[in-house]
């Protein structure tokens, strides 16, 4: 058993997340024990580092299928003037 001593600012934060998730102050603390040693312990792969940017800034789907019509272009417009 561990004896875990909260400031007022914390407490009232566990608190507000016992009423959203409706379970108890144990179960908050595991959940966050348990993601913070993933977070430090657990390597990350290169998927996991960029998974939350993969298509976000978004681009042609068919980019892969014709960039090097893409690169003439870019070039043609750099050198035709």
């Amino acid at each position: 058993m561990v004896t875990v001593r909260l400031n007022d600012e914390i407490s009232k934060k566990l608190s507000v997340l016992m009423d959203i998730d409706k379970t108890t102050k144990s179960e908050i603390i595991k959940k966050a024990i348990n993601k913070y040693y993933e977070q430090h312990v657990t390597p990350l792969t290169p998927y996991k580092l960029g998974k939350d940017l993969f298509g976000r800034y978004g681009s042609s789907k068919t980019l892969s299928e014709n960039y090097k019509t893409k690169i003439k272009e870019k070039l043609h417009e750099k050198h035709s003037h």
